[in-house]
C-alpha cells in the first residue's frame, strides 16, 4: 500500500473514527491525464462513520475534503467519495 494511501487513511481515521474505510489509489487509471502530470494522485474513498448521520451528501463531501485539505494541495488531484452513516445500506 502506498504512503499516500496510508496518509489518507490516517487522516480520515483521526477525523471520523470510521466503522469501515477503504482507500484505493486509482492513479494508474489516469496516467497521461493532464491533472496527473504534477504527480498528484486519483483516489477513491469509501467511508462509513457515525459522524455522517443526518448530514446531506454535500456536507459529507465537504467534511472529507476538510479532513484532507493539506493533501489536496500536495498529493491528491481527484477524490471520489462514498460517505455513509452506519444505518445506510445503499
Amino acid at each position: 500500500m502506498s504512503d499516500r494511501v496510508e496518509r489518507v487513511r490516517a487522516a480520515l481515521a483521526r477525523e471520523f473514527a470510521p466503522l469501515a474505510l477503504t482507500v484505493e489509489d486509482q492513479s494508474h487509471l489516469h496516467a497521461g491525464h493532464a491533472g496527473a502530470r504534477d504527480g498528484r494522485g486519483h483516489f477513491q474513498v469509501r467511508i462509513v462513520a457515525a459522524a455522517f448521520a443526518g448530514m446531506p451528501p454535500l456536507a459529507r463531501h465537504r467534511a472529507v475534503h476538510a479532513a484532507l485539505a493539506e493533501m489536496l494541495q500536495t498529493d491528491i488531484h481527484a477524490l471520489a467519495i462514498q460517505a455513509r452513516a452506519p444505518d445506510e445500506t445503499h
